[in-house]
């Protein structure tokens, strides 16, 4: 059924046979280390006897080693990588079998090593939120020779694609009898589409034919025509999943989950083909926001169908023409539509630039609003993201919390990617932070990304979600969340806060945690660009070049990896990149596989920009 060596055999069942055996290895992760305050605070006054002293320093270290400390976001565990890059020849091509290659790579697997000193941080009250926030993320400017040969290559694209335009006729269909009217369609985009956009065409929007889980499979094609065109071949390649929002591994066809949505599915049927507001308001719905609520940690929730949708519609109830919005200028589509269909003024600040930030508060507080004389803005909002998608940085949301209660403004946060991949307990950059709930104004989330379903929520204070039930248009136009969906979402939701009776919510933000700084540090020390924050699961690394986003991308899948591209307009002309996301699902020897090919790739297309001294300790996971 796929391109893998036995066609019979699953992943998993390649891991088992290279390694001999059917546990898979586990290790209990340490979510850093907090020091007892109290503890502290008599040894400074001197309060504690010598034996005392020692006994207390004594049960402060067996905590660290025995690594059940209290979580505290900020300061997790230094996992060191080392230096030398990682050679890939040793593997034939295509193959799936990273096992082979562990005790060759030297990774340290035991739990119970010693563990490393651990980097200071605001929880131990060393460094200020934005020294820490600049330490643990990562971002590095393009090499000049670089820029310039992207810029070229781009260029020479667009010029080709005008002398293809001038000699041959585009296989597409031309309108008639439209002497005089206006263009309906952007001429630039058009040929942009046509002739830039088509030449990597099919690197992008590939059909599946299984679950997005840690594993998928792609439904083979090919074009006769340059990317004009496309046909299926028959055949099918199973390929290691790194391009899903899969981040808690939900999205499977085999678990609770799937079982009480297929059991809502033959009781309720699949659609209520109503708004909420009508005929589709139903008792699961309603259990459904309690639980939402809840688990945000606020007084009120409410859910909608769609979570594009959740922004776009919801932020034209918010917000009106006197209103000023602060935005990052690295925000979400769904966020700018919402934006612009509220008619609200909007000036955006440099991404994550606290400075920035303040500015333009400031002067939103001291000028007003010029349209107006002036006069005072009826309400000023900071709109940000917890984790940014295409950057993979996370927002610094206490100091913009501070900025929030300093100029009296209101703050949006769309935790869209952060709800259920960040904190001890997956409740997303809120938690992380150890920030009040009731601090951000309105939470935003989406269930299309952690929860393995589909739709949205926004939550709050129960005056805000009274409004937004009488005043929402994705709440009294739009359908309900069909009952198979809502009970995909009640089940994963539950499981994530333990109401199941079991460790599995929790296991599996841990697991994450443990995957995405691995991932990391490996990638770091091979020598590519990467960014964002040591945390986040989405990590993005940096090709530049418009043709080496084609190049990886073919090349990874002949190898049996699938990810994501993102390129221009999606992002900056110079800053291409591929964008891995990771999931709690995928084991260590996924990992080491996925690794290990990237290396090799890396090598091989010049991907290795980073200036960045390589740390030359092994890594651990």
């Amino acid at each position: 059924m796929g391109n893998v060596d036995d066609d019979s055999a699953t992943f998993e069942q390649s891991y088992d046979c290279a390694n001999n055996r059917n546990e898979k290895v586990s290790t209990p992760i340490s979510n850093g280390h907090i020091p007892s305050h109290a503890f502290v605070q008599q040894k400074v006054e001197g309060q504690l006897s010598e034996p005392e002293l020692v006994e207390e320093e004594q049960n402060e270290e067996q905590l660290l080693l025995n690594k059940h400390l209290k979580f505290s976001a900020p300061a997790y565990t230094e996992i060191r990588t080392r230096s030398g890059g990682l050679k890939f020849k040793g593997t034939s091509e295509g193959s799936y079998h990273p096992a082979k290659q562990l005790e060759a790579n030297g990774h340290a697997t035991k739990s119970g090593s010693k563990c490393e000193k651990f980097k200071p941080s605001q929880a131990d009250g060393v460094l200020s939120a934005e020294q820490e926030h600049y330490q643990k993320t990562s971002f590095e400017d393009v090499p000049l020779h670089t820029a310039c040969l992207t810029y070229l290559g781009f260029y020479l694209l667009m010029i080709l694609g005008y002398i293809n335009q001038l000699l041959f006729v585009p296989k597409v269909a031309t309108e008639k009898g439209r002497e005089g009217y206006v263009a309906l369609y952007d001429a630039f985009e058009s040929f942009y589409s046509r002739y830039v956009y088509r030449r990597v065409r099919d690197c992008w929007n590939r059909p599946i034919c299984s679950v997005p889980g840690d594993e998928l499979v792609l439904k083979d094609r090919v074009t006769d025509d340059y990317g004009w065109s496309f046909r299926f071949t028959g055949t099918e390649t199973r390929c290691l999943n790194l391009g899903s929002y899969n981040y808690l591994g939900f999205a499977a066809a085999t678990g609770a989950c799937a079982d009480d949505s297929e059991q809502r599915a033959r009781q309720k049927g699949l659609a209520y083909c109503s708004p909420r507001s009508e005929l589709g308001n139903t008792q699961l719905h309603i259990d459904l926001e309690r639980l939402t609520a809840r688990y945000c940690g606020v007084e009120d929730a409410i859910v909608f169908g769609m979570g594009f949708a959740t922004n776009a519609l919801n932020l034209p109830s918010l917000l009106g023409p006197n209103c000023l919005v602060v935005s990052d200028e690295k925000n979400h589509a769904s966020i700018i539509l919402g934006l612009r269909l509220s008619g609200a003024t909007t000036r955006v600040f440099k991404h994550n630039s606290m400075r920035d930030l303040e500015r333009v508060l400031r002067n939103g507080v001291c000028y007003g609003n010029p349209k107006n004389g002036g006069k005072p803005w009826n309400k000023i909002m900071i709109l940000v993201e917890g984790i940014f998608s295409m950057e993979g940085s996370l927002v610094r949301l206490p100091e913009i919390i501070a900025l929030k209660k300093k100029y009296k403004a209101y703050l949006y946060l769309d935790e869209a990617h952060s709800i259920g991949s960040m904190g001890p307990t997956g409740r997303g950059v809120v938690e992380y932070f150890g920030a009040d709930p009731k601090d951000v104004d309105i939470l935003m989330g989406t269930f299309t990304k952690s929860f393995g379903s589909a739709g949205g929520y926004i939550a709050g204070s129960k005056k805000l979600i009274d409004f937004l039930r009488t005043n929402s248009h994705a709440h009294c136009y739009a359908s309900s969340i069909s009952p198979p969906i809502v009970q995909q979402i009640y089940t994963s939701m539950s499981i994530i806060m333990g109401e199941d009776g079991t460790d599995t919510g929790r296991n599996k933000v841990q697991q994450l945690a443990r995957n995405t700084r691995y991932f990391r540090r490996r990638l770091a020390q091979m020598g590519v660009i990467t960014y964002g924050h040591e945390d986040s699961p989405v990590v993005p690394m940096l090709v530049y070049l418009f043709s080496k986003i084609g190049a990886v991308i073919r090349t990874l899948t002949t190898r049996h990896i699938a990810v994501v591209g993102a390129g221009f307009p999606a992002t900056p002309i110079m800053e291409g990149r591929i964008r891995f996301c990771l999931s709690a699902a995928h084991t260590k020897e996924q990992l080491d596989y996925a690794l290990d090919v990237i290396d090799d790739v890396s090598e091989n297309l010049g991907l290795k920009y980073s200036r960045k001294p390589r740390d030359p300790k092994i890594i651990e996971y």
